[in-house]
């Protein structure tokens, strides 16, 4: 396959940063958490089936895990349906990229088109607070640069703020892992997930727009260069109006 080139630089390969977290352990759960298969592979698929070039890099970097219920071959059966995961697991070379990631504190905006963050249960805990991250987002969308977040990875925009001291999601509308989801996981396990639902604190802030759609269902929306998308199921919709993005 051809690589998609860049329209803006007919010679350059279009580059997309892709941040997943690192393990954690839950202070609600004491589960191991971490990044959440689907939110990763698919849209890494639908990049590269582009020919965009797609690094994976995660906050400190190292190996990652993935949160135990997103594993295709995990005994819950929960992500059983998910065989784009299981191809990227069983493919030697597509699961090497996992073992050791790069740090974000090695990649510089100006060499890639976009950001991509997917989410997980680990970013409630590892990306929420992480100001390093927070940066970095922001130097993307400074630099009129594409910023696409899935899922709970969407808890950053609860914090990162623009020079002028304004939330970057203020006046935008945005999604994130809804309320009704939250309430189902938790009902489906028996314990309290999260130390925080994104939408309830999202729907505190005045000068932002959170929306969500039916629970579990594909849903991902762009407001100018700032894309997010629901949950889980919403990581290839992100990454298709990414791609829609970077052609315009």
């Amino acid at each position: 396959m051809s690589a998609k080139l860049n329209p803006l630089s007919p010679n350059k390969i279009k580059k997309i940063a892709l941040i997943a977290a690192n393990k954690a352990v839950s202070q609600q759960t004491g589960w191991p958490i971490g990044f959440w298969w689907a939110e990763l592979t698919h849209p890494y698929w639908a990049f590269t089936e582009k020919g965009y070039q797609v690094d994976i890099y995660s906050p400190d970097g190292g190996q990652l895990e993935a949160d135990a219920y997103s594993d295709p071959e995990d005994t819950s059966g929960y992500s059983a349906h998910d065989l784009i995961s299981m191809g990227f697991k069983k493919s030697p070379a597509h699961a090497a990229l996992l073992t050791n990631t790069r740090p974000i504190s090695a990649i510089d905006p100006a060499t890639y088109d976009a950001i991509f963050l997917s989410g997980g249960q680990s970013p409630m805990y590892t990306f929420v607070n992480n100001t390093e991250l927070h940066q970095l987002i922001l130097k993307f969308y400074e630099q009129e640069k594409i910023v696409a977040i899935v899922c709970h990875a969407t808890c950053v925009l609860l914090h990162i703020k623009t020079a002028d001291g304004k939330l970057l999601v203020d006046g935008k509308t945005w999604t994130g892992f809804a309320d009704s989801e939250e309430k189902f996981a938790d009902d489906y396990t028996g314990i309290k997930i999260q130390p925080f639902w994104i939408e309830s604190a999202a729907r505190q802030l005045p000068d932002t727009n959170f929306i969500v759609a039916g629970a579990f269902t594909p849903f991902a929306i762009r407001d100018g260069r700032l894309i997010t998308g629901q949950q889980q199921f919403s990581g290839a919709a992100a990454a298709q109006l990414l791609i829609q993005a970077l052609g315009e």
